[in-house]
């Protein structure tokens, strides 16, 4: 698979544009969560304003009254022909492709067509915490296995967890974060074959969460799940919603393996009518037509991963922080700080800083958080300045 590399799109960086006064006017749950003397860098919303192709399309659909229900293909369309032109990837097949609201409630919808309840998930913590709020709601056992020291994946972990899974429990599915969440690992084509390799040996059916495929940093390269040798059975969940900042947008698309078309094929009707034909529009639009504004919001990210760092060694050098290659998250080891299993808690309380908790990320969460870093470097500054004080 030939990887198409991203370049400059000599657009402004989305993440400089909006001032913090602005941003105080938002309603939404970053926000509004917090008091206005707190910088949040917490939840995964971004500062920066929309593209301005997803501001035309929702426009115009508003205006032509265009708010039905969703139909058709475009978004899958769409996302096949980025996939080709990003990734290099041309194995995303249209008609194996279903909308749903979102990639956790279309995670759900795949875990409920290859296991049952008690059945077994496996998840990698530190991971993104509705990997276990999700699926214990749904009545399925999580298994744990970690992530190497390194933040990668740890393949003998991986086969004796699943070997477990399915010795103790018949069936069993695995929750794959790629990118992960909250590391911004990229795994790499050959982890992601033996992944394959792993779960066809045992019976393990994999879904992939990719929602943070589009948010790839530097020369890092994305490999989508479903192109390695051995996925053909596998599921996977992408959106534009992390990459053009629309999770207000709600929509997602199911993709199936070859292996894994009649599973698919198997989702009830109704939860395509989950999702907005609005977002529908708004998610296409970006797809297509804002691949610019996400390389200018990547070059952003990728300066701002590295400033992190900058202030970080600066003001809080106890702090371990290692860039990942993805997302606009960072993962900030704070156990030498000496403020017990939950750091976040006291950024919050002294330095008016609200950062995402470690401790919902399961094993080897606690003394971490997360720190969102999608936004200016002004913000960011202020920040990290902040939270060294608050140690003073």
């Amino acid at each position: 698979m030939t990887r198409i590399p991203h370049e400059s799109s000599g657009e402004p960086n989305p993440l400089q544009v909006l001032p913090l006064h602005r941003l105080r006017q938002r309603t939404s749950m970053k926000w509004r969560t917090h008091p206005e003397d707190v910088l949040p860098l917490w939840v995964a919303e971004m500062d920066v304003p929309l593209a301005p192709s997803v501001v035309r399309a929702v426009t115009d659909a508003l205006h032509l009254g265009d708010t039905g229900y969703p139909a058709g293909t475009a978004y899958a369309e769409a996302l096949a022909d980025f996939a080709g032109k990003r990734w290099g990837w041309d194995g995303l097949a249209v008609e194996r492709t279903a909308i749903v609201p979102d990639v956790m409630l279309g995670v759900v919808e795949m875990l409920r067509l290859v296991t049952g309840p008690g059945d077994t998930v496996v998840v990698n913590p530190p991971v993104y915490p509705p990997f276990y709020l999700f699926v214990e709601h749904m009545d399925r056992r999580v298994a744990e296995a970690s992530l190497g020291a390194d933040g990668r994946l740890d393949l003998d972990v991986l086969e004796e967890t699943f070997r477990r899974a399915v010795t103790d429990r018949g069936r069993a599915a695995y929750l794959l974060c790629n990118p992960h969440n909250p590391t911004g690992t990229v795994h790499t084509a050959a982890e992601l074959s033996a992944v394959a390799a792993l779960a066809e040996r045992y019976g393990v059916r994999v879904v992939a969460d990719e929602i943070h495929s589009p948010l790839v940093l530097g020369d890092a390269g994305f490999v989508p799940y479903l192109s390695v040798p051995g996925a053909e059975r596998g599921l996977s969940l992408m959106s534009a919603s992390k990459g053009w900042n629309l999770p207000g947008l709600k929509a997602a698309l199911a993709i199936a393996g070859p292996g894994a078309a009649a599973d698919l094929e198997r989702m009830p009707e109704e939860v395509g009518h989950g999702p907005s034909h609005v977002a529908v529009i708004a998610h296409t639009a970006a797809l297509r037509d804002g691949v610019t504004w996400l390389d200018a919001l990547l070059a952003g990210l990728d300066a701002n991963r590295w400033l992190l760092a900058d202030l970080l060694a600066e003001h809080l050098p106890a702090i371990r922080y290692r860039p990942g290659d993805a997302t606009y998250l960072a993962w900030l080891d704070c156990r030498a700080l000496g403020l017990g299993d939950d750091p976040a808690d006291v950024f919050l309380r002294r330095g008016r800083v609200a950062l995402s908790s470690g401790l919902p990320f399961g094993t080897g969460g606690a003394g971490h958080a997360r720190l969102n870093l999608g936004t200016s470097r002004e913000v960011l500054s202020e920040a990290v300045r902040r939270m060294a004080a608050a140690l003073r």
